[in-house]
């Protein structure tokens, strides 16, 4: 019969280890970290016309 090997749980560190709990981010570094990203993935896929699609359409339904 084969033995079982029992390993030790190791502790993860927390995330953010470094910083405080009470800190917290400004919303507005998350939206310039989040454009960007969002920029770069609709050049790289080719979202352009789906943005502009889907714009027209919303634009459309609230009568605009």
């Amino acid at each position: 019969m084969a033995t079982q090997l029992t390993r030790v749980p190791r502790r993860r560190r927390p995330f953010a280890a470094h910083t405080p709990v009470s800190e917290t981010r400004h919303p507005a570094v998350a939206l310039a970290i989040a454009v960007p990203c969002a920029v770069l993935l609709l050049v790289l896929f080719g979202g352009w016309e789906q943005l502009a699609t889907q714009t027209k359409a919303v634009a459309d339904l609230i009568g605009r």
